[in-house]
Protein backbone atom coordinates (compact mmCIF):
# COMPACT_ATOMS: atom_id res chain seq x y z
CA UNK A 1 0.00 0.00 0.00
CA UNK A 2 1.12 3.12 -0.69
CA UNK A 3 0.48 6.95 -0.12
CA UNK A 4 0.38 9.78 -2.72
CA UNK A 5 -0.17 13.57 -1.78
CA UNK A 6 -0.91 15.58 -4.89
CA UNK A 7 -0.35 13.08 -7.01
CA UNK A 8 3.11 12.04 -5.92
CA UNK A 9 4.43 9.65 -4.00
CA UNK A 10 4.91 10.29 -0.25
CA UNK A 11 5.66 8.32 3.23
CA UNK A 12 2.60 6.32 5.26
CA UNK A 13 0.24 9.04 6.60
CA UNK A 14 -1.28 8.92 9.97
CA UNK A 15 -5.45 8.36 9.76
CA UNK A 16 -5.90 12.19 10.94
CA UNK A 17 -3.39 14.46 9.29
CA UNK A 18 -2.34 17.88 10.38
CA UNK A 19 -4.65 19.59 8.04
CA UNK A 20 -7.41 17.54 9.59
CA UNK A 21 -5.81 18.38 13.82
CA UNK A 22 -5.72 21.97 12.89
CA UNK A 23 -8.93 22.91 11.40
CA UNK A 24 -12.70 23.61 12.65
CA UNK A 25 -15.71 21.77 10.74
CA UNK A 26 -18.12 23.82 8.82
CA UNK A 27 -21.50 23.13 7.82
CA UNK A 28 -21.98 21.42 4.65
CA UNK A 29 -24.36 22.69 1.67
CA UNK A 30 -27.33 20.79 1.03
CA UNK A 31 -29.16 19.69 -2.15
CA UNK A 32 -31.11 22.52 -3.47
CA UNK A 33 -29.17 25.99 -1.74
CA UNK A 34 -28.35 28.05 -4.24
CA UNK A 35 -24.31 27.69 -4.12
CA UNK A 36 -23.87 24.32 -5.45
CA UNK A 37 -26.55 25.08 -8.22
CA UNK A 38 -23.99 27.59 -9.94
CA UNK A 39 -20.71 27.16 -11.19
CA UNK A 40 -18.11 29.02 -8.37
CA UNK A 41 -15.80 31.37 -9.65
CA UNK A 42 -12.20 31.04 -10.89
CA UNK A 43 -9.72 31.19 -7.89
CA UNK A 44 -6.96 33.88 -9.40
CA UNK A 45 -5.47 35.13 -5.80
CA UNK A 46 -3.68 32.48 -4.49
CA UNK A 47 -1.21 31.99 -1.37
CA UNK A 48 -1.36 30.30 2.29
CA UNK A 49 -1.98 33.07 4.05
CA UNK A 50 -5.18 33.27 1.72
CA UNK A 51 -5.98 29.50 1.55
CA UNK A 52 -4.47 27.53 4.12
CA UNK A 53 -7.03 27.89 6.55
CA UNK A 54 -9.70 27.25 4.37
CA UNK A 55 -8.23 24.17 3.34
CA UNK A 56 -7.72 22.52 6.87
CA UNK A 57 -11.70 23.22 7.66
CA UNK A 58 -12.00 21.14 4.89
CA UNK A 59 -10.01 18.10 5.51
CA UNK A 60 -11.61 18.36 9.15
CA UNK A 61 -15.20 18.90 7.78
CA UNK A 62 -15.02 15.69 5.57
CA UNK A 63 -13.25 13.62 7.99
CA UNK A 64 -16.27 14.39 9.77
CA UNK A 65 -18.70 13.55 7.52
CA UNK A 66 -16.68 10.52 6.44
CA UNK A 67 -16.30 11.67 2.85
CA UNK A 68 -13.58 10.92 0.34
CA UNK A 69 -14.03 14.71 -1.56
CA UNK A 70 -14.97 17.67 -0.69
CA UNK A 71 -15.63 20.85 -2.80
CA UNK A 72 -15.52 24.59 -1.63
CA UNK A 73 -19.38 25.25 -2.43
CA UNK A 74 -20.38 22.31 0.22
CA UNK A 75 -19.14 24.54 2.29
CA UNK A 76 -20.29 27.92 1.49
CA UNK A 77 -17.61 29.13 -0.65
CA UNK A 78 -17.28 30.27 -4.37
CA UNK A 79 -14.24 29.42 -4.92
CA UNK A 80 -13.23 26.94 -7.32
CA UNK A 81 -11.30 24.55 -5.09
CA UNK A 82 -11.80 21.15 -3.50
CA UNK A 83 -9.83 18.60 -1.26
CA UNK A 84 -10.10 14.57 -1.24
CA UNK A 85 -8.45 11.72 0.57
CA UNK A 86 -9.39 8.17 0.19
CA UNK A 87 -8.05 4.80 -0.18
CA UNK A 88 -8.67 3.50 -3.35
CA UNK A 89 -9.67 -0.69 -4.52
CA UNK A 90 -5.82 -1.27 -4.26
CA UNK A 91 -5.38 0.15 -0.77
CA UNK A 92 -3.60 3.22 -1.95
CA UNK A 93 -4.59 6.67 -0.30
CA UNK A 94 -4.72 9.56 -1.82
CA UNK A 95 -5.05 13.05 -0.49
CA UNK A 96 -4.40 16.57 -1.60
CA UNK A 97 -6.10 19.53 -2.92
CA UNK A 98 -6.55 21.43 -6.08
CA UNK A 99 -7.41 24.79 -7.35
CA UNK A 100 -9.29 25.41 -10.81
CA UNK A 101 -9.59 21.92 -11.85
CA UNK A 102 -9.79 20.34 -15.06
CA UNK A 103 -10.74 16.53 -16.22
CA UNK A 104 -9.61 14.85 -18.96
CA UNK A 105 -11.12 11.94 -19.76
CA UNK A 106 -9.22 9.29 -21.22
CA UNK A 107 -12.59 7.05 -21.96
CA UNK A 108 -15.55 10.04 -22.34
CA UNK A 109 -17.07 12.41 -20.20
CA UNK A 110 -19.88 9.34 -19.05
CA UNK A 111 -17.38 6.57 -19.43
CA UNK A 112 -16.87 2.85 -18.65
CA UNK A 113 -17.33 1.75 -14.87
CA UNK A 114 -20.31 2.06 -13.21
CA UNK A 115 -20.39 2.13 -9.37
CA UNK A 116 -22.51 2.91 -6.47
CA UNK A 117 -21.82 6.78 -5.12
CA UNK A 118 -23.30 9.21 -2.71
CA UNK A 119 -22.44 12.89 -2.24
CA UNK A 120 -22.48 14.69 1.71
CA UNK A 121 -24.89 17.23 0.09
CA UNK A 122 -27.04 14.78 -0.30
CA UNK A 123 -26.27 12.68 3.09
CA UNK A 124 -27.78 8.81 2.98
CA UNK A 125 -28.30 8.24 -0.32
CA UNK A 126 -26.38 6.40 -2.65
CA UNK A 127 -26.89 5.80 -6.79
CA UNK A 128 -25.43 3.70 -9.79
CA UNK A 129 -23.33 6.36 -11.59
CA UNK A 130 -21.19 5.97 -14.90
CA UNK A 131 -17.88 7.62 -14.43
CA UNK A 132 -15.00 7.95 -16.72
CA UNK A 133 -12.67 4.72 -15.93
CA UNK A 134 -9.21 6.99 -16.44
CA UNK A 135 -8.80 10.48 -16.18
CA UNK A 136 -6.11 13.43 -15.47
CA UNK A 137 -6.79 16.06 -13.51
CA UNK A 138 -5.03 19.47 -14.12
CA UNK A 139 -4.73 22.36 -12.38
CA UNK A 140 -2.94 24.27 -9.50
CA UNK A 141 -1.55 24.47 -5.48
CA UNK A 142 -2.54 26.47 -2.90
CA UNK A 143 0.97 28.65 -4.14
CA UNK A 144 -0.43 28.32 -7.89
CA UNK A 145 1.78 25.83 -8.62
CA UNK A 146 0.82 23.33 -11.67
CA UNK A 147 -0.19 19.82 -10.39
CA UNK A 148 -1.59 16.71 -12.96
CA UNK A 149 -2.72 13.33 -11.18
CA UNK A 150 -3.62 10.66 -13.55
CA UNK A 151 -6.06 8.54 -11.54
CA UNK A 152 -8.59 5.38 -11.94
CA UNK A 153 -11.05 3.71 -10.83
CA UNK A 154 -12.61 5.14 -6.99
CA UNK A 155 -10.37 7.77 -7.47
CA UNK A 156 -11.19 8.91 -10.83
CA UNK A 157 -14.88 8.76 -9.33
CA UNK A 158 -13.75 10.91 -7.10
CA UNK A 159 -11.75 13.20 -8.95
CA UNK A 160 -14.62 13.92 -11.60
CA UNK A 161 -17.54 14.17 -8.72
CA UNK A 162 -15.52 17.17 -7.29
CA UNK A 163 -14.87 18.92 -10.24
CA UNK A 164 -18.45 18.85 -11.57
CA UNK A 165 -19.96 20.38 -7.78
CA UNK A 166 -17.43 23.33 -8.94
CA UNK A 167 -19.67 23.28 -12.17
CA UNK A 168 -22.62 23.60 -10.33
CA UNK A 169 -24.25 20.19 -10.57
CA UNK A 170 -24.57 17.43 -8.46
CA UNK A 171 -24.40 13.66 -9.12
CA UNK A 172 -28.19 13.62 -8.85
CA UNK A 173 -28.93 16.16 -11.52
CA UNK A 174 -27.61 13.64 -14.07
CA UNK A 175 -29.81 10.47 -12.83
CA UNK A 176 -33.18 9.41 -14.29
CA UNK A 177 -36.33 11.50 -12.72
CA UNK A 178 -37.32 8.33 -10.99
CA UNK A 179 -33.54 7.47 -9.46
CA UNK A 180 -33.53 11.25 -8.78
CA UNK A 181 -36.96 11.26 -6.42
CA UNK A 182 -35.52 7.93 -4.74
CA UNK A 183 -32.12 9.35 -4.33
CA UNK A 184 -33.76 12.38 -2.45
CA UNK A 185 -36.26 10.46 -0.22
CA UNK A 186 -33.86 8.35 0.69
CA UNK A 187 -31.47 11.43 1.75
CA UNK A 188 -34.43 12.33 3.91
CA UNK A 189 -35.07 9.36 5.74
CA UNK A 190 -31.53 9.09 6.68
CA UNK A 191 -30.82 12.70 7.11
CA UNK A 192 -30.97 12.41 11.55
CA UNK A 193 -29.20 9.47 11.24
CA UNK A 194 -26.18 10.71 8.89
CA UNK A 195 -26.14 14.14 11.30
CA UNK A 196 -26.16 11.83 14.59
CA UNK A 197 -22.58 10.00 13.46
CA UNK A 198 -21.19 13.23 12.13
CA UNK A 199 -21.73 14.58 15.74
CA UNK A 200 -20.47 11.99 17.20
CA UNK A 201 -17.36 12.19 15.03
CA UNK A 202 -16.81 15.80 15.66
CA UNK A 203 -16.65 15.50 19.74
CA UNK A 204 -14.47 12.42 19.03
CA UNK A 205 -12.14 14.65 17.38
CA UNK A 206 -12.74 17.54 19.83
CA UNK A 207 -13.80 20.00 17.60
Amino acid sequence: MATFIQGRSVRRLPELTDEVLRGSPRRITEYGEAILHRPCRTVREFGADRWAALIDDMFATMWIAEGCGLAANQVDVDARLFVYDLTDENGDRHLGHVFNPRIESLAGIVGDQSGGEGCLSVPGATEQVARPGRVVLRGVDLEARPLQVEASGYLARCLVHETQHLDGTVYVDGLPPSARERALLQSASARNTVFARREARQRELGK
